[in-house]
């Protein structure tokens, strides 16, 4: 059976995801460029770039950008708004990279990590992104804040859009936060019992600082800075947002 991403990932995510413009990925990316301190010309590994807008803002600020994603749609999607192939895009698997690295950082965003069953597979990966750096390379990865997602979830959130219904429920479950998303799309006659919705999930496993912490020091990661957000320089456990978590291979 498929596992949740491979079928998440496709034409439907377009969709969904599809108020993420590309203005807020440029503003994200000069944070960003601002916490790792590299020089122009820089090699950079978007790890899970999907549809690209972070790796096409990073090579608008001068860098070398490899983008890897395992979704054909949304390679196929990064692609179409890179139509000067500025960007080398690769379909991979995170936990298994088809590079041998060389890279001044890996960056990891819009919560792409925590997707698989087992704690050994998340290591993995980082692991992965401390082959794919240079002696003293950097790295950020862009996750959510358990503590803030536990006191902050909403439950239930439906929106029109294109003629579609999307309804997502969330919930957190044995140590993971859940999305099930549907879309209902109108019949001919306006109807939306006429077509049948198509259904699918997201699921993220939730890691705590010092639960991260571990497993980064096991990779042979060092964790120098953690921000609770594009906006906020520091992270509280309680208040902020995200957690993005900024460091160096050891």
């Amino acid at each position: 059976m498929a596992e949740w991403y491979e079928k998440s990932f496709g034409e439907d995510y377009l969709l969904v995801y599809k108020h993420r413009d590309v203005q807020g990925a440029r503003r994200e990316v000069h944070k960003m460029i601002s916490w790792l301190g590299l020089s122009q010309g820089a090699r950079l590994l978007d790890l899970c770039c999907g549809m690209g807008r972070h790796s096409m803002a990073l090579v608008e600020a001068g860098y070398e950008v490899t983008g890897v994603d395992l979704s054909d749609v949304l390679l196929r999607e990064a692609k179409r708004n890179d139509p000067d192939n500025l960007v080398e895009w690769l379909r991979a698997d995170m936990r298994e990279l088809p590079l041998h690295g060389g890279y001044d950082a890996v960056v990891n965003l819009f919560t792409s990590f925590g997707y698989f069953e087992r704690d050994e597979e998340h290591t993995k990966v980082l692991k992965e992104i401390a082959r794919m750096l240079k002696p003293k390379g950097r790295f950020i990865i862009d996750f959510l804040n358990p503590s803030y997602i536990e006191t902050h979830l909403i439950p239930y959130s439906e929106r029109l859009d294109s003629g579609q219904l999307i309804i997502e429920n969330r919930r957190i479950a044995d140590g993971y936060v859940e999305k099930h998303i549907t879309i209902c799309q109108e019949g001919p006659e306006g109807d939306k019992e006429l077509v049948e919705p198509r259904h699918y999930l997201e699921r993220i496993k939730l890691y705590s600082y010092d639960r991260f912490l571990a497993m980064l020091t096991e990779a042979g990661l060092q964790l120098d800075k953690v921000h609770g957000g594009y906006d906020e320089e520091n992270y509280n456990m309680e208040s902020s947002p995200r957690m993005i978590l900024v460091g160096t291979l050891v």
